[in-house]
């Protein structure tokens, strides 16, 4: 699943991953590295499979189970705060 951005959702890199903040609530939201790049994969138009393969490039030691299984709960919790939606 490609996702984007909610309309109204910006962010901002920071050496510890990215910031996201929700203009309409003013709620900010902090990512750490790994859901970051979960996150920039996905808006770059990578799907669940390129964003586990992006993890293990990251993390050498993640097995490629727990890396599918990272993608898949870093995306429903971005889904369910509403911070993204499918592209």
């Amino acid at each position: 699943m490609n996702l984007t951005l909610r309309p109204g959702v910006c962010t901002t890199d920071t050496p510890d991953g990215m910031v996201l903040l929700d203009e309409a609530t003013g709620r900010y939201w902090q990512l750490n590295r790994t859901a970051a790049l979960v996150l920039r994969t996905l808006i770059d138009g990578g799907g669940p499979p390129d964003t586990a393969r992006a993890l293990r490039a990251a993390h050498p030691r993640l097995t490629a189970e727990r890396a599918v299984a990272d993608t898949a709960s870093i995306t429903d919790e971005l889904l369910a705060a509403r911070l993204v939606v499918p592209a």
